[in-house]
C-alpha cells in the first residue's frame, strides 16, 4: 500500500469540518490510529508489531461492535446520514442553506466518499505482510482472514434507508449533495432520518428504538371504528391541519398500544416520528417540548398505560400542557396516551362528597376529572363480544397460515379451542387471541387435552 494513500485518508479524516463529529466518531478514530501508525512518521521497525497489532484489533472489533455484517462503505454512509449539524439541521428545516455552508458541507461529503472508499481489506493485507517481515508468522495469518472476511462484506450490503442509493460506490459524495438535501427535508436529519420511534432518556436525549414494533393496519382485525378516528386525526396533524391530543381508553388488552404504532408506522415516511414517553418522566414535558419544537418533524408523544394514583406534580404538569398552562404546546406535537382508567387518576369512596369530610368535596372531584377532559378526543376500546374475539383469532390464524380457506372442520376446531382458550386463560381480548394463535403456531399441545 502507498504511503500516499495513507496520507490522503489521514488528510480527509483531519479535514473534516461541518461534519467534522464524523471525525471523532469511534469507528474513524480506531482507523486513523492504524494509518497514522503506518505513516512514515508512525512507529518503525519491529516496535510497530505490538503497536499495530492492537491499533488494527481495535478497530476491527469497533466495526463489528458498531454495525456488524456491514461493509465500512455502507457504515460511513450511515454515520453521514445519522449526523446532525448545521447542513443537515438546515436542510431539514427551511432548506435554506447559504452558499458558504453548502460549499463546505460539499468538500467533507467529498472527503467522507474518499474515506468510505478505501480499501480496508487491502489494509489489512497490507498489515498481514509487515507482520510477517517481522517473522510473526501466526499473527500475519489471523490478520489475513480479518482482512479476507472484511473484503467479502464489500459490495454485499443491503441498500436498507437509502445508502446506497444516495451514495452509490462510483460517485463523488459532494456530487450528491443536492439528492441528500431531498432526503432529508423528507425523512429527517441525524438519528430522526434513521428511525422513527424513541425513547426520551431521563439525561434529556432522544434514544432510538432500534428495533421497532413492526406492526401494520393490515395486520389488526376489529375496532376499525376506533382506528378510523386515530387514522383521521393523525393525518389532520401530518398535514398541518388542527388536531387533537386522544386518550385511547378502555379494557386491557384491547390493541390501545398497538393502535397508536400501527398509524405512526404507517405515516412515518411522511415525518411522523413516535416518542414514547415513561410516566415517571412527564416531569420533563417542558425540555421535551422545547426539543421537538426546534426539529421539522412531526411528533406523536405516546404515553403508554397512563394512570395516577394521586394528583402529583407530573399530572399537573400534563395537565397544564394539554390545555390552559403558560407555555403553549408547539405545533409539530401531539399526545396519545392509553389508560385502562377513565378518569386516569385512581379513585376511592373516600373522594366522593357524602364521604369526603371537606367543605369543597366536589373541586376535588372536578381536579381528578380535568385531566381526561383536556383531551380532544377519547376513543373507547371496550372487550369484544365472543364473536368478535373468535373473528379476529381467525384473522390472525390466516394471515400465519394456520388455517386455510374453505378448512371449515379445521376452522370449527380452532373456535372451539379459542374459546377454551380464553376461558381458561385471560379471559376476551385481541391480545388472548395473539396469545393462542402463538400457542397454535408453536405447535404444542392444549392443557386441557
Amino acid at each position: 500500500m502507498k504511503p500516499e494513500d495513507l496520507y490522503q485518508v489521514l488528510a480527509d479524516i483531519k479535514g473534516l469540518s461541518v461534519f467534522s463529529k464524523l471525525g471523532v466518531h469511534p469507528l474513524v478514530k480506531a482507523l486513523e490510529k492504524v494509518l497514522t501508525l503506518l505513516s512514515p512518521e508512525g512507529t518503525s521497525g519491529k516496535e510497530l508489531s505490538p503497536e499495530i497489532l492492537r491499533a488494527w484489533a481495535a478497530f476491527t472489533g469497533t466495526f463489528l461492535s458498531y454495525n456488524p455484517g456491514d461493509s465500512f462503505y455502507a457504515a460511513l454512509a450511515f454515520l453521514v446520514l445519522a449526523d446532525e449539524n448545521p447542513f443537515t439541521l438546515a436542510a431539514e428545516g427551511s432548506g435554506r442553506e447559504s452558499p458558504l455552508l453548502l460549499a463546505v458541507a460539499g468538500a467533507d461529503l467529498s472527503r467522507l466518499g474518499r474515506i468510505a472508499r478505501f480499501d480496508i481489506a487491502k489494509l489489512g493485507f497490507h498489515i498481514a505482510d509487515l507482520l510477517r517481515d517481522a517473522g510473526l508468522e501466526d499473527a500475519a495469518g489471523d490478520c489475513e482472514k480479518t482482512a479476507r472476511a472484511l473484503w467479502m462484506t464489500e459490495g454485499a450490503e443491503k441498500p436498507g434507508k437509502g445508502r446506497v442509493k444516495i451514495f452509490p460506490r462510483d460517485s463523488d459524495w459532494g456530487e450528491v449533495l443536492p439528492a441528500l438535501r431531498d432526503y432529508i427535508a423528507s425523512q429527517g436529519a441525524g438519528l430522526l432520518g434513521q428511525y422513527h420511534s424513541f425513547f426520551w432518556e431521563t439525561s434529556g436525549f432522544l434514544s432510538p428504538v432500534r428495533n421497532p414494533d413492526p406492526v401494520e393496519l393490515s395486520q389488526l382485525s376489529g375496532y376499525e371504528d376506533q382506528r378510523a378516528l386515530v387514522v383521521s386525526n393523525t393525518l389532520c396533524f401530518i398535514r398541518g391541519k388542527p388536531a387533537n391530543n386522544l386518550l385511547l381508553y378502555g379494557d386491557r388488552g384491547t390493541g390501545k398500544s398497538a393502535t397508536v404504532k400501527v398509524v405512526c408506522n404507517e405515516f412515518a415516511s411522511r415525518g411522523l416520528r413516535l416518542l414514547e414517553l415513561r410516566k415517571p418522566d412527564l416531569f420533563q414535558l417542558p425540555a421535551i417540548l422545547e426539543t421537538l419544537a426546534s426539529r421539522a418533524l412531526r411528533f406523536v408523544i405516546f404515553i403508554d398505560d397512563l394512570s395516577f394514583e394521586n394528583t402529583d406534580d407530573s399530572f399537573t404538569a400534563l395537565k397544564a400542557l394539554l390545555e390552559g398552562g403558560a407555555e403553549a404546546k408547539p405545533a409539530n406535537a401531539v399526545i396519545y396516551a392509553t389508560s385502562n382508567r377513565r378518569h386516569l387518576v385512581k379513585e376511592r369512596f373516600s373522594d366522593r362528597p357524602a364521604a369526603a369530610g371537606e367543605v369543597r368535596a366536589f373541586d376535588t372531584m372536578q381536579e381528578q376529572f380535568s385531566l381526561a377532559d383536556r383531551f380532544g378526543l377519547t376513543v373507547i376500546f371496550t372487550s369484544p363480544s365472543q364473536e368478535e374475539y373468535l373473528e379476529i383469532a381467525c384473522f390472525i390464524a390466516e394471515k400465519r397460515g394456520l388455517l386455510k380457506a374453505g378448512d371449515e372442520g379445521a376452522r370449527k376446531t380452532f373456535r372451539e379451542n379459542a374459546l377454551l382458550w380464553e376461558r381458561w386463560f385471560n379471559g376476551r381480548s385481541p391480545r388472548t387471541a395473539v396469545q393462542y394463535a402463538d400457542w397454535v403456531e408453536g405447535g404444542e399441545g392444549f392443557p386441557w387435552e
